[in-house]
């Protein structure tokens, strides 16, 4: 039987550590379609047309560990707004999030576009200060030389970006629950998840 969580947010605000921690409590799918987007924009980098990177998209091109890179999720945000990119891409999404024992996905337009009949919507967010500081802390932890106002304003960049594409901007479904991360650990985020999502599912 499927039973599908669709969860949303802006950059860095920490929807990714709680749709991970919810589908290993859960065990379910875990689906994080940004690395979609950053492979498209991977293939982009390296020379591919878009939409035919984007229509020629493989499982296994999600695996790269290259993926993770500044320079890629810069690419990942620009492509992102390319309509026939992200009409390549609904299907994989979609077929993902109907698969049988239950699927979390993540990104920006699936309680909104990818699955708006979702069994559970959530919407994740945090001050974009914070969602700077923790990219930051993300950064130099891996020996990475970081700028702290060079992010705050790239996290900013992205947020216009991404709320105001003409294609499925970042807005929360009229049906999401709010979760606010920016006073929250991990841990709080996921206790409040999976109250809702336990409820849901009684």
């Amino acid at each position: 039987m499927s039973f599908t969580i669709a969860i949303d947010g802006p950059a860095a605000a920490g929807k990714g550590t709680l749709a991970q921690a919810l589908s290993a409590h859960f065990g379910f799918a875990y689906l994080d379609t940004g690395l979609l987007y950053r492979a498209v924009g991977a293939g982009v980098l390296a020379g591919g047309e878009p939409v035919a990177v984007a229509q020629a998209l493989d499982p296994s091109d999600l695996n790269a560990d290259t993926l993770r890179t500044q320079a890629v999720a810069e690419a990942a945000s620009r492509v992102a707004v390319i309509p026939d990119v992200r009409a390549a891409l609904i299907a994989f999404q979609r077929s993902f999030a109907r698969r049988d024992g239950g699927a979390v996905l993540d990104g920006r337009d699936i309680g909104t576009v990818i699955c708006p009949d979702a069994n559970v919507k959530l919407f994740v967010t945090a001050s974009a200060e914070i969602r700077a500081d923790r990219r930051f802390a993300e950064l130099t932890a891996k020996g990475v030389q970081a700028d702290l106002a060079a992010i705050l304003d790239e996290v900013r960049a992205r947020d216009d970006r991404d709320q105001n594409r003409a294609e499925a901007p970042l807005i929360a479904a009229a049906d999401a629950t709010l979760i606010d991360t920016t006073s929250m650990t991990a841990a709080e985020a996921l206790a409040q998840a999976i109250t809702i999502v336990t409820a849901k599912r009684a």
